[in-house]
């Protein structure tokens, strides 16, 4: 067996993919109607585009500056979505349409771009992730937000990349409060890697077989005491809800707060419609607020 009951690639492959259920042919018109989508989200908020977080171009951020008030005598929370494409396509562009709600509801968000496989080695994608945590919290006061109010969110790689914002070293690796994530949204997440150095993504990932152990979240120590949701679409494959529900295990055995659900009626793509203006996970965010 190449991972657990599977011993094909071709089993793999079709268990782990994310267009399940659509046509492969529609994804370019999907993917285009998010950049028309977060275009606009560009123009209606104030937003302050490609702000640097490291030394390379590709660490920046758009950030969308708060729209109501979240708490009128206080500066706003903030919050970092993480986006996906399988650590090895699409940017921060494609996901602006993700702050509507958010925005509206008093909390700026930043929606972090970062480098992509194979051009750098799949640990450089979890500094990078690091990074631009570190580089919010620490830019607090000048982006006119409350550092101690920060959240995370990410979408498919983006949710493994949450997790492994948990399983970091805040204190000793960053100098920061070890509590500096008060939440975290990992929304059709990987969390053990183990099946993708057989997958049809290993030629651009090059994962090694210490990246897997050291860059699987449901092997790594959680060391960030944040309230956690996972979530998963009922129209995905069952590994990602099994994945989720493994990992979900494992953040309890150690005392973490965590809610694990299954979304039923969504796929792969429909389940961040949730982020819409009085969406589940706007709701879900906000409460880490409170």
């Amino acid at each position: 067996m190449l991972y657990r009951e599977f011993s094909t690639q071709e089993e793999i492959d079709r268990e782990y993919d994310p267009s399940r259920g659509r046509d492969p042919l529609a994804m370019p018109t999907l993917l285009e109607a998010w950049r028309e989508r977060s275009e606009a989200s560009r123009a209606r908020y104030r937003v302050t585009q490609d702000v640097a977080f490291g030394p390379t171009l590709a660490e920046c951020m758009d950030i969308f500056h708060a729209h109501g008030d979240f708490q009128a005598d206080s500066p706003p929370p903030v919050h970092l979505f993480i986006h996906g494409g399988y650590w090895r396509s699409l940017s921060h562009k494609e996901f602006g349409f993700i702050v509507d709600g958010l925005v509206e509801a008093g909390i700026t968000v930043a929606v972090v771009n970062y480098a992509l496989c194979p051009a750098v080695p799949f640990s450089e994608l979890v500094r990078q992730s690091r990074a631009a945590v570190a580089w919010v919290h620490r830019h607090g006061e000048s982006l006119g937000v409350d550092p101690r109010q920060l959240s995370v969110s990410g979408h498919s790689a983006g949710g493994h990349l949450c997790a492994m914002l948990l399983a970091t070293d805040w204190e000793g690796d960053y100098g920061l409060p070890g509590d500096l994530i008060r939440g975290v949204l990992a929304i059709s997440g990987l969390y053990d890697l183990r099946p993708f150095p057989w997958s049809w993504l290993q030629p651009k990932l090059q994962l090694t077989g210490r990246d897997v152990a050291d860059y699987s979240p449901l092997f790594q120590h959680c060391r960030v005491p944040a309230r956690v949701f996972l979530v998963a679409g009922g129209k995905e494959s069952g590994e990602f809800e099994r994945q989720m529900l493994a990992h979900a295990e494992h953040l309890r055995g150690q005392g973490i707060e965590v809610s694990a659900d299954t979304l039923e009626a969504d796929d792969h793509f429909s389940i961040l419609d949730h982020y819409r203006p009085g969406g589940r996970f706007v709701e879900w965010i906000k409460s880490f607020h409170r």
